[in-house]
C-alpha cells in the first residue's frame, strides 16, 4: 500500500487540489510540505494532534515536514469557525505560546538533522511595507469571491472586522513565501482550512505563473454524530500535562463512544490497518480492550510510556474496583472549604468540577449517578465532615469518570 493509499484508507483526506498530482508527490518523490499552527493558547489540543500524526507519518516516509507557527498570523487570528472575533493577543504572549507549541511538536516529529523544520511567519510577516503587500499580493484577491468562503460567510451576519479580512491574504503569502524559499509545494490542513490552501496555491499560480504547488486537507476529528471531539466537563484535551493530565487525557480515549474508538484507532494511530480490521467485528464489552488499547497509544505518543504506563495501571484498577490511585485526578480542599467543620455533597461536586453548579450537582445525586468511596450518594442535604478528608476520598460519576478530594496539610 502506498502513502496516499494509507492516508485514504485511513480516512485522513477530505479534500485535495490534484489528487493524481498530490499522489504522485507522496508515492514516488521526497516532498517538502507544511502545515500551519496559529498560537491562540499556551498549550496545543487534539485537533492539532491529528495534523501532528500526519506529519510524523509523512516524515516516516522519507518526506520533509515544516511546522509553520504562525508568530504574524496569530496577530489577527482567523475567523474560521468563530462567531466573534478572536481576542487580540500581544506579541509577547504569541510568543510564549510558540515556545510552548514548540516543545510539544518535538515530542511527536523528528527535527534533528534537518529531517523537520521548524518556522514563523512572523520573521516575514511583521517585516511587511503594506503597500508594497497590497500591489503584490492583494490586487489577485476578488472581494466577491472570497465573501463565498465557508470562512467568512458564517460571519456575515454578526459582522467581520477589516483585519480578520486580511487573514486569508496572509496565509496565502505563507505558501508563496515557502514555495520561494523552501521549495514546498504541498499544503496541509484541517477541513476547515481549504479555502485558505486553495487561495495560497492559487496565488503561487497568479504571481510566479507556476501550477506545481498542491492542497490537501485532513479529515476533522468528529464523533460519529458530526460533533468536534477534543471536548469535556472541564474544557479542551490539552497536550499540556498541566492543563490534561496524563490520566485524564488516557481516560478521555478510553472513555469514546463505541462508534468512534475504530475510527479513532486509523486517524491518530500508528496500529497497521489490517490488524485494527479485526476490531471492526467487535462490539459492546469486547470493544473495551480497542479502547484501552487506544487510549495507551495516543498517550504514549503525547507523554511517553512511562506516563501511559501509569495512566493504564490506574485505569485497570479502577475499572477493576480497586483503591484510589496517586495518578487519579485530585482536588485539594483547604479550612476555607468548610463551614463548621463540614462541607455539602454539592459544594464538593462543584469543588471537583464534577458538577458545574449545585444544580446540576443536585440532579446527579437525585438521578443515583454519583458515589462516594463506593457507597451511593442519595442526599443532596449531606454533609460531610472536615475529619473524614484526612485521607483521600473517592468521588465517582456515572460509570468512568473518578475524582478524589483530600484535606490540604
Amino acid at each position: 500500500m502506498t502513502v496516499f493509499e494509507e492516508l485514504k484508507a485511513r480516512g485522513l483526506i477530505a479534500q485535495c487540489t490534484n489528487e493524481e498530482k498530490v499522489q504522485d508527490l507522496l508515492d514516488n518523490h521526497k516532498t517538502t510540505f507544511y502545515i500551519g499552527f496559529d498560537a491562540t493558547a499556551d498549550s496545543l489540543h487534539v485537533g492539532h494532534f491529528l495534523q501532528l500524526v500526519v506529519m510524523s507519518r509523512l516524515q516516516k516516509a522519507g518526506h520533509r515536514p515544516i511546522a509553520l507557527i504562525g508568530g504574524g498570523t496569530t496577530m489577527i487570528g482567523d475567523p474560521t469557525g468563530k462567531t466573534d472575533m478572536r481576542k487580540m493577543l500581544t506579541k509577547e504572549e504569541i510568543e510564549h505560546n510558540a515556545e510552548c507549541f514548540r516543545r510539544q511538536m518535538r515530542r511527536l516529529v523528528d527535527f534533528s538533522d534537518g529531517k523537520a523544520v521548524m518556522m514563523n511567519n512572523a520573521d516575514w510577516i511583521l517585516q511587511f511595507n503594506y503597500m508594497d503587500f497590497l500591489r503584490e499580493v492583494g490586487v489577485h484577491f476578488s472581494v466577491n469571491r472570497m465573501l463565498t468562503a465557508e470562512c467568512f460567510k458564517s460571519r456575515l451576519e454578526k459582522g467581520l472586522s477589516f483585519i480578520e479580512f486580511n487573514y486569508m491574504l496572509l496565509q496565502s503569502y505563507d505558501f508563496l513565501h515557502l514555495y520561494r524559499t523552501m521549495d514546498c509545494h504541498l499544503q496541509l490542513g484541517g477541513d476547515d482550512q481549504w479555502s485558505n490552501i486553495i487561495n495560497g496555491a492559487d496565488l503561487i499560480r497568479r504571481v510566479d505563473g507556476k501550477d506545481d504547488a498542491y492542497g490537501l486537507t485532513f479529515t476533522l476529528l468528529t464523533t460519529s454524530e458530526g460533533k468536534k471531539m477534543g471536548k469535556t466537563e472541564k474544557g479542551a484535551v490539552w497536550l499540556d500535562p498541566d492543563k490534561t493530565s496524563p490520566y485524564d487525557f488516557f481516560q478521555y480515549w478510553r472513555n469514546v463512544d463505541d462508534a468512534d474508538v475504530v475510527r479513532c484507532m486509523k486517524l491518530l494511530t500508528f496500529v497497521p490497518l489490517e490488524e485494527i480490521a479485526a476490531f471492526e467485528k467487535l462490539d459492546g464489552a469486547a470493544l473495551n480492550p480497542v479502547k484501552e488499547r487506544l487510549a495507551y497509544e495516543i498517550t504514549s505518543m503525547v507523554h511517553g510510556k512511562e506516563e501511559a504506563d501509569k495512566a493504564l495501571a490506574s485505569a485497570r484498577a479502577l475499572f477493576g474496583g480497586g483503591a484510589s490511585d496517586e495518578n487519579m485526578p485530585c482536588t485539594e480542599l483547604t479550612d476555607g472549604d468548610f463551614a463548621d467543620n463540614a462541607i455539602g455533597v454539592l459544594t464538593l461536586l462543584v469543588k471537583c468540577g464534577l458538577a458545574s453548579s449545585n444544580g446540576e450537582a443536585r440532579k446527579l445525586i437525585q438521578g443515583g449517578g454519583v458515589s462516594l468511596d463506593g457507597e451511593k450518594l442519595t442526599d443532596p442535604k449531606q454533609m460531610l465532615e472536615k475529619d473524614s478528608f484526612a485521607q483521600a476520598r473517592i468521588l465517582k460519576k456515572g460509570k468512568k469518570t473518578y475524582h478524589k478530594a483530600v484535606l490540604h496539610e
